[in-house]
């Protein structure tokens, strides 16, 4: 029977329900309380500089061909993808850095020259990680998480030693050499957790990066965003902005429509693609599955400081991505989830994308974004998003060796207050539990 269905938001999981919910013949509409669509992946668009002011590590394409395929499309139907060669740059001090480069043949020449004899475990290690990352993406990435006993198979049982140890410890147990330690920890933090804290499966994530390797869609990740949009509209979705919904409407425990800008719409089924805590705050308190006391018991992830800027010149010893490990990861890692506070020394994380396309920045120009992870519900103001911005900003030019600052046109941030105001996000963060 077709039902009317409203979603909250326009992120991706909302898009891409969005999409399945309308070919299934229900009538979708989805609404999203900012003027742009995309939720965190929105992009910020000044003086002719495209900033994607979320996601930036285009990781995984299998995963989004696979979406495309399920309506007779393909990712090239939308977009150009280009596989980045180095995928990254990463800096320990002042010129000394590390490129990684498109194929596993290249990175092992990397390992072997820092550590004699890592190559070869360095492949070992990516082979198991893509026995995890298949069993992970291709058989359970797609069940319905409605109970714990679906990642419960011969499959997983047979893994349960790396359900048992932990990133950090798998790590450091194969690679001796501090550097290739950190490159093999740092994509977990895409997860929002310390690889101490992070199960040794989840090394399927290394798969990702040196296996399947670091893509960029042309013009950037909005493009992802546009593509899905187009194909929701394709399928009869009905799009929303400047809509916010303030109440979802529950009489007799059933729900029955919501309330948009203090407007009631009804609608038969409500999926809330915002976040958790702030879809429960929706409903009634009698209808909530959680307290405010469970949410302040839990883990989030990190919320995070970005800056989105303008340099009127192309800058030099940098990469598409860059990381700046030039401080203490432990210690980073450490102000985030153990001792929450302002990090004095923290991890950089820099994104220079029309180094590879120039179709973001005006012709002799750079675009940089730079990301600093931060506990979330940290006290934000602009006194100290200005003290980190230069802070950071000194660092790029001693590391990189040149001259930045007096080339910068304009910069602009986003930090935890603006997670709170424009995503509902609990505490502000970035990622969710």
């Amino acid at each position: 029977m077709k039902k009317k269905i409203v979603i909250i938001g326009s992120g991706f999981s909302s898009l891409s329900a969005a999409c399945y919910l309308s070919r299934s013949g229900h009538e979708v509409h989805v609404y999203e309380k900012n003027k742009t669509f995309g939720g965190r992946a929105r992009r910020l668009i000044k003086d002719e500089f495209l900033f994607d002011m979320g996601p930036s590590w285009y990781w995984m394409p299998d995963i989004i061909d696979s979406f495309f395929n399920d309506f007779n499309k393909s990712t090239s139907d939308f977009f150009k993808l280009k596989k980045l060669n180095p995928a990254y740059q990463v800096y320990f001090g002042k010129k000394d850095s590390l490129l990684i480069e498109d194929s596993l043949e290249k990175i092992c020449k990397v390992f072997e020259n820092l550590e004699p004899g890592s190559s070869k475990k360095l492949k070992d290690f990516i082979k198991t990680a893509e026995e995890n990352y298949n069993i992970a993406i291709k058989d359970y990435v797609y069940k319905p998480g409605i109970s714990p006993l679906e990642l419960v198979s011969l499959k997983t049982l047979k893994k349960i030693k790396f359900f048992i140890s932990n990133i950090k410890r798998d790590v450091e147990k194969k690679f001796k050499n501090q550097k290739l330690r950190q490159i093999l920890q740092f994509p977990v933090l895409f997860l929002g957790a310390k690889p101490s804290k992070t199960p040794a499966f989840y090394n399927f994530m290394n798969y990702a990066d040196f296996g399947l390797g670091t893509w960029h869609p042309e013009k950037g990740f909005y493009t992802l965003v546009e593509a899905i949009i187009n194909l929701a509209k394709s399928q009869g979705v009905k799009f929303h902005n400047n809509s916010n919904i303030n109440k979802i409407i529950v009489e007799n425990g059933k729900v029955n429509g919501v309330n948009v800008n203090s407007k009631k719409i009804n609608c038969d089924i409500v999926l809330s693609g915002a976040d958790y805590h702030h879809s429960e705050t929706l409903i009634d308190l009698k209808y909530r599955r959680y307290s405010e006391s469970y949410w302040k018991s839990r883990t989030f992830a990190p919320s995070a400081l970005q800056f989105y800027i303008g340099i009127n010149k192309k800058l030099k010893n940098v990469s598409h991505h860059t990381l700046f490990f030039d401080e203490s990861f432990d210690s980073h890692a450490n102000d985030i989830y153990d001792d929450p506070k302002w990090p004095d020394k923290p991890l950089l994380y820099a994104n220079f994308p029309s180094i590879s396309d120039p179709k973001m920045a005006p012709k002799g120009k750079e675009l940089c974004i730079i990301l600093i992870p931060l506990a979330p519900g940290l006290k934000d103001s602009q006194k100290m998003r200005e003290h980190y911005f230069n802070l950071v900003i000194d660092r790029l030019e001693k590391l990189t060796d040149q001259k930045i600052k007096k080339n910068i046109l304009f910069h602009e941030s986003f930090c935890v207050n603006d997670f709170v105001k424009d995503y509902n996000s609990y505490k502000g963060n970035a990622y969710g539990l």
